[in-house]
């Protein structure tokens, strides 16, 4: 019972060495990396591009209304300064210096001006040195302070004509003064000024930037969303002073923490950062012939939070379906890899099958000379039992030792080598499990020749170990060498004529390895024939073989971690070399 189970414990053992479990679970990793890298990786890259396309393509959806407004603010801007400046140039075409001096007419002049225009707030005739001449405006009379030294004044006396900065008035309001120079028939210049009231220039930023920009069907998707097309718009003087009111900045004269925006004649689209860090997209436009700048900016959070929920799906789509497809991936490679592991566990039981029924045809071929093996000694066990009885029956007196001892010494050697005989046959006839242990190669190889001495007597076919050194000790499975080996010595008997010759050699390689030759002076394999000799099911017997012989002495040979190669010429013979490892293989 303790030997049925170690025997079986062994079995068990050899075909989890044969179907390793490390095996598959790699076949495993590669099946799901390769697909997966085939199936996933383009999924990533595809997704990577369609992201920043699609950010690129939000972004510019998003940023072209604020280049929009900058653009139509700057010509509605440009459009209502010029305006103004035509007017006045108009008046001072239309009217003299003197009619300019009577304070009615400028007070008509300024009526009609309003009239036609509205803005104005005043009108001043100034002569050249900077003093008042005439005025014409809620002051009544005016004032006499001389605009010598103001800027606007200074501007106007070089260029012909003026546009100044949002300043505080007398009325500590802020304004704005358009200004033109009038020559006089007389060669005394004069300048005519109009003060515009910042309201209703204002006005032209606060109407367009609290149009709801419904149209366009990004804008609309932001509109739902509760965001603007953009946080706020204004205007700014050269040193970056709100010109008119800012819903993040502050009120008109404040100044900005905006740094210097680069000159341009076009509106232009910045991502910026203020003097508190805070980035920004600002899209600004500079006002021709005026020290303003149009500013269209929105903080660069509050203009993305429309892309948040796109941006989480655009995400969620390659998460999801790489996720997905991984799961179909391992589930599947599992599957297909057990599928394998079950074949391949039918296969090495097939294997292991054909092979034992190999061995038990080869023992087939062995009965004619294990039956004149057993029979010699049962011979001589029978005569000599038949002389003890003799002596017994025709004696009256008990035989004496002297001549019953060496009848019984006879009776017993031959039922002894009947024992070999028999536990050497029943030995080889066990099944392939491997059982490592020290072998005697000269002694295996005479053992398996015993099995075919009869053959070799009957064909006087001569057998020759040709070895000078004593032959090596390895570790290896003495079952399968002898199955190895009586296949080989097979295929030799079969290969020679009727006092053919066969040559069994040994050679040390190094302090690992051992090589068995076995050589013969038969027919030979033809060049042609060599590569597949090894191949299941190939033979050169014709009508005598069924090719899986040396197939199986392949597969055996490299379970034991060795090597078997074949050397053949036509008419000359073949010589088979087995090398085997001297210690033990965990091939």
């Amino acid at each position: 019972m303790v030997e049925d189970v170690a025997r079986r414990n062994d079995m068990e053992d050899a075909q989890d060495r044969l179907i390793s479990q490390r095996r598959y679970r790699k076949m495993v990793i590669v099946v799901v990396a390769s697909v997966s890298a085939v199936a996933v990786v383009p999924l990533l890259i595809m997704s990577v591009i369609t992201y920043r396309q699609y950010e690129d393509a939000f972004h510019a959806e998003l940023t072209r209304p604020m280049l929009r407004f900058a653009e139509a603010g700057k010509a509605s801007i440009e459009s209502y300064l010029s305006e103004r400046l035509s007017a006045l140039a108009v008046v001072a075409r239309e009217n003299s210096v003197d009619e300019l001096r009577d304070p009615e007419r400028l007070r008509t002049l300024l009526l009609n001006l309003n009239q036609t225009f509205g803005g104005v707030v005043d009108l001043a005739l100034i002569d050249e040195e900077g003093n008042p001449v005439t005025y014409a405006g809620p002051q009544g009379t005016g004032t006499s302070v001389s605009h010598a030294d103001d800027p606007w004044f200074r501007e106007v006396t070089g260029r012909g004509m003026c546009v100044s900065d949002v300043f505080q008035g007398y009325r500590n309001l802020p304004h704005m003064i358009v200004a033109i120079l009038h020559d006089a028939p007389d060669d005394q210049p004069y300048v005519l000024r109009a003060t515009i009231d910042t309201d209703a220039f204002h006005w032209l930023v606060r109407a367009r930037s609290a149009r709801r920009p419904e149209r366009d069907p990004v804008c609309r998707r932001c509109h739902s969303l509760g965001v603007l097309p953009f946080s706020d718009a204004f205007i700014i003087n050269q040193e970056r002073v709100l010109q008119s009111s800012s819903r993040l900045y502050g009120n008109v004269l404040d100044p900005t923490p905006l740094p210097g925006l680069p000159p341009s004649r076009q509106a232009e689209l910045l991502e910026i950062e203020d003097e508190q860090g805070e980035p920004l997209i600002v899209s600004y436009a500079q006002i021709e012939r005026s020290p303003f700048t149009l500013v269209v900016l929105s903080p660069r959070v509050a203009l993305h939070a429309g892309w948040l929920p796109v941006r989480r799906d655009l995400l969620l789509f390659p998460v999801i379906s790489a996720l997905l497809i991984m799961a179909v991936v391992i589930w599947g490679s599992i599957y297909v890899v057990n599928r394998v592991r079950e074949a391949d566990t039918k296969r090495a039981a097939l294997y292991h099958k054909i092979e034992y029924t190999n061995k038990m045809a080869a023992i087939g071929r062995l009965g004619a000379g294990v039956a004149h093996e057993i029979n010699n000694p049962l011979s001589i066990i029978t005569q000599k039992a038949g002389l003890v009885r003799d002596l017994l029956e025709l004696s009256s007196e008990a035989p004496s030792s002297e001549k019953l001892m060496p009848l019984i010494n006879s009776v017993l050697k031959s039922a002894e080598r009947c024992g070999r005989i028999t536990h050497r046959l029943l030995g080889f006839a066990k099944h392939m499990e491997v059982q490592w242990e020290n072998i005697d190669l000269d002694m295996l190889l005479r053992e398996v020749l015993e099995f075919l001495e009869k053959e070799a007597s009957y064909r006087e076919i001569k057998v020759e170990f040709n070895y000078d050194e004593e032959a090596p000790t390895i570790v290896s499975d003495r079952g399968q060498l002898q199955q190895v080996f009586l296949n080989i010595v097979n295929n030799a008997f079969a290969a020679v004529e009727d006092g053919g010759r066969i040559e069994i050699g040994i050679d040390r390689l190094g302090d690992h390895a051992v090589a068995v030759s076995i050589a013969d002076n038969g027919v030979g394999i033809p060049e042609d024939q060599l590569e597949n000799i090894f191949d299941p099911f190939f033979t050169t017997k014709k009508g005598a073989g069924t090719g899986l012989g040396l197939s199986i002495t392949y597969g055996i040979v490299q379970k034991l971690g060795g090597q078997i190669s074949v050397n053949s010429k036509v008419g000359e013979g073949t010589t088979f070399i087995v090398t085997l490892p001297v210690h033990r293989s965990h091939a």
